[in-house]
């Protein structure tokens, strides 16, 4: 039952727009994260309070009357603003589905507790899509010709040198490959 409830709220949290939104408020705040494979721990403290700073600029975008909780009226009005129709029914749906204390309104906490979950799927999806791409399984990088072997399977010929071109706009420490965090930047 929480499955399907998640399921049916992830419908409207997690599209594009929103996605994009929180990923491009993290890559222009987040510039030196290093890679998955380095000694470096990924979430420090600063960085978590960063991204909690984040997870508050956003729910402030669907909180249009600055109360603390998001209304089904005010889904509503986020949704319709980036043109995506929601209808009464469908905002009260997706509230009461993430709504722990059960008031028919969403505070941080449940938006917080939502996104977070919402984020450990997308990262667990990009590491898979980023597997894909590795010739040498494990090996923590996409070569140009992992690169140019991936987007044949998906019906997308490329030659060698184009692949090279398309790493190098995204290969921020100019090393010839990609890492997690630069595969992350390509793919927003």
């Amino acid at each position: 039952m929480e499955t399907e409830r998640v399921s049916k709220s992830s419908k409207w949290f997690s599209g594009k727009s929103l996605r994009l939104s929180l990923h491009r408020r993290r890559s222009k705040s987040s510039s030196t994260l290093s890679s998955p494979n380095s000694p470096m721990s990924p979430c420090t403290p600063k960085k978590d309070s960063a991204k909690e700073d984040e997870l508050r600029e956003v729910f402030r975008c669907f909180d249009s009357d600055g109360d603390g909780r998001i209304s089904a009226l005010e889904l509503r009005a986020y949704f319709g603003s980036i043109g995506e129709y929601m209808s009464h029914e469908e905002a009260q749906l997706a509230i009461s589905d993430l709504d722990a204390d059960q008031d028919n309104l969403l505070d941080f906490q449940d938006f917080s507790r939502f996104m977070k979950r919402e984020a450990n799927d997308n990262d667990d999806d990009m590491k898979m899509a980023f597997a894909m791409f590795e010739i040498e399984k494990g090996s923590g990088c996409i070569t140009p010709k992992g690169l140019q072997r991936m987007l044949r399977r998906l019906g997308d010929a490329r030659s060698y040198d184009e692949c090279v071109a398309m790493i190098q706009a995204f290969d921020i420490d100019g090393n010839g490959v990609l890492d997690f965090y630069e595969f992350n930047q390509m793919m927003a």
